[in-house]
């Protein structure tokens, strides 16, 4: 396999770079892109042979995975995703944003994932390089963090070592800068309420929440 290097400006992302990227995703393709926080190893979540590609990358097994999904926005959640109304007013008020909220999952998830998942971790990303992947794509990306096999550093920063790493593994990674060594904040919200189960970059207090 052949890694396709490729840099966008996070801040006005080329449209012909995204329909690359694009592509890529359609014809099955893994790629590695910026996020507001930690780079991610993702995919197009519709795509079973993709999703099993990135599984392998993880050393886990599909049906076990935890992947979190990356949407434009908020308008298409309910396909994915149970969200209450006052759940919704959070989301509304901190995203996109360095948040993941782990929600009671719709009969969609299971059908993706090949397995009984009952809830899905959700990220908008404050990053439009991702975003326009997925409004453009037309579905949403699986993500999961990049994680590094260094004791000192958990997350790479830089897309150049990421390329160098993941060489002949994935089919294209996204030079979006330096990317953050804090991950996004976790938030549970399978109880109808918001329960921090991870700290990362994201502060709720930011928010008044």
């Amino acid at each position: 396999m052949q890694t396709e290097y490729i840099r966008i400006n996070p801040d006005t992302p080329d449209i012909y770079d995204i329909e690359n990227v694009v592509k890529c995703l359609e014809n099955g393709g893994v790629i590695i892109y910026p996020t507001d926080t930690v780079y991610g190893l993702g995919c197009d979540a519709t795509n079973t042979k993709a999703l099993e590609k990135v599984a392998q990358l993880k050393n886990i097994k599909l049906k076990d995975a935890k992947f979190a999904l990356v949407a434009f926005d908020l308008s298409n959640v309910a396909d994915y995703a149970k969200v209450p109304t006052n759940i919704y007013k959070v989301m509304k008020k901190t995203l996109p944003g360095p948040f993941t909220f782990i929600l009671n999952a719709t009969n969609n998830v299971p059908k993706l994932f090949k397995n009984k998942k009952k809830t899905i971790g959700l990220r908008i990303p404050d990053n439009m390089i991702p975003r326009e992947i997925v409004r453009q794509l037309g579905n949403p990306l699986v993500t999961t963090s990049v994680v590094n096999d260094d004791e000192i550093l958990e997350y790479t920063t830089d897309p150049n070592m990421l390329f160098e790493n993941f060489n002949g593994k994935v089919n294209m990674v996204i030079d979006g800068g330096y990317g953050n060594n804090i991950p996004s904040t976790i938030l549970d919200c399978t109880n109808d309420e918001v329960d921090v189960i991870r700290e990362g970059l994201g502060s709720l207090e930011e928010y008044g929440i």
